[in-house]
């Protein structure tokens, strides 16, 4: 499976019949990982496909409202290319980035910094990505599943080099995955308004819950701020 820019319509109109269903169906010639149900009416789909590279990955976020977002990422969590449902919009990675973000390189030094750019097929102005994510030592289990703990912080950044926005947290690490699960969030400007989008169920094949089309934790609370970067 491929999200093109001349695929877009096509593929928004999937996403869109997924907003009434119970359950969500992977592309053809795809198969269902894990379906993670976050905090903050959240909840991601995870899936791999046929004739994608080893280690490639798609990840669909939804909403209340429906999908968010489906974003495919590598091994080493690389931002691919992203397509968000609502707008329409493709974004995708700019080739030969800078600071190739690397999750193997966390694992050695405990750190990793990344430097990308990515563009959009609306016409607005490349965006460049400046940032890091860090262990912090310490692992957790949640729902038995294992994890590294991590921070991050990052810039975005126009093409005159002005930062736009920040954005700053403490997620997660699966390395069964090699995938970041979704923490909690802050603008810097704003650190103690912080969107908490941590895990709460890992749920696999064959598992009540699996491949849902609807977030279930904390959807009748109001979302202050949220941070899908």
């Amino acid at each position: 499976m491929k999200i093109t820019i001349c695929a877009a319509t096509t593929f928004g109109l999937w996403a869109s019949s997924l907003w009434a269903q119970d359950s969500f169906t992977p592309p053809q010639g795809c198969e269902g990982i894990v379906t993670i149900q976050h905090r903050s009416c959240l909840m991601t789909n995870i899936w791999q496909c046929e004739g994608d590279a080893q280690g490639e990955k798609w990840l669909a976020l939804f909403v209340d409202r429906g999908p968010f977002s489906i974003r495919k990422v590598n091994e080493n969590f690389e931002w691919l290319e992203t397509y968000y449902a609502f707008d329409r919009r493709v974004e995708t990675m700019d080739p030969d980035p800078i600071d190739p973000a690397s999750i193997d390189v966390l694992l050695e030094d405990q750190i990793d910094t990344y430097d990308f750019t990515t563009t959009s097929n609306d016409g607005t102005p490349p965006e460049r990505i400046v940032g890091f994510d860090r262990l912090t030592g310490e692992s957790t289990e949640i729902d038995n599943e294992p994890l590294l703990r991590t921070e991050f912080a990052f810039d975005i950044r126009s093409p005159d080099g002005s930062t736009e926005r920040q954005g700053a947290g403490a997620q997660f690490l699966s390395e069964r995955h090699r995938l970041f699960v979704l923490g909690l969030a802050w603008d810097p400007a704003r650190p103690d308004d912080v969107t908490d989008m941590s895990p709460v169920e890992f749920i696999y094949p064959n598992e009540p819950g699996f491949f849902s089309a609807h977030p279930k934790y904390d959807c009748g609370a109001t979302i202050s701020s949220l941070n899908m970067e």
